[in-house]
Formats: structure tokens, C-alpha cells, sequence
């Protein structure tokens, strides 16, 4: 099943962000070797696809999980909640529609 993971950063996330930053993408590319990736990527803090300075303000993930425990335990390893980017992270269940 598909499962959302949709994280809230903390404030002045962005150097915290840039060291954990190659560990958290290469989760994201195992995600994804194993075609289990829908879809990835930050929130802007600013309406701007390129924030700069402003940063993100957190991050969505769906992607395939054999249960909603699973999909828990996965986010729970994310280095950016390990590094302290995540001030909260929300795991539900997601049913994609389109395309």
C-alpha cells in the first residue's frame, strides 16, 4: 500500500538540512531502485521553487510500504529526523487517484 509521509521542519532548518542532506537523498534512491517511490520533495518556505536563504519548510514522501508500521519505522530511520530537521513527522495510509 501507499503510504504519505508528510514532515514539518524546524525553524532555520536549511544547515541542518545541508548536512544530513546526502544520507536522506540516498534513502529516497533506494526508494526508488526498488520502484517503490511515487513521489518526493521539499516545501518551499517561500513561493519559490528555488528558496535560498528562506529554505523549506518540510518534506513529503509517498511511497510503497508493506504496512503502516513499516512506512512508521522507515520515517523514524530518516536522517533528517535524526539530525533534527523534523520537528514532526505524520504517516497515513494514501490512495492515489491520478494520474
Amino acid at each position: 500500500m501507499l503510504y504519505a509521509i508528510i514532515a514539518e521542519d524546524v525553524a532555520d532548518s536549511l544547515p541542518l538540512r545541508a548536512e544530513a542532506r546526502p544520507d536522506h537523498l540516498a534513502r529516497i534512491q533506494t526508494l526508488k531502485a526498488e520502484g517503490r517511490l511515487v513521489l518526493a520533495g521539499p516545501h518551499p518556505a517561500i513561493d519559490s521553487p528555488d528558496p535560498g536563504a528562506a529554505g523549506f519548510s518540510g518534506s513529503l514522501i509517498v511511497a510503497e510500504f508493506a504496512s503502516i508500521e513499516a512506512a512508521l519505522d522507515w520515517a523514524n530511520e530518516d536522517p533528517y529526523l535524526l539530525a533534527g530537521v523534523y520537528a514532526e513527522v505524520t504517516v497515513k495510509p494514501f490512495k492515489l487517484v491520478a494520474p
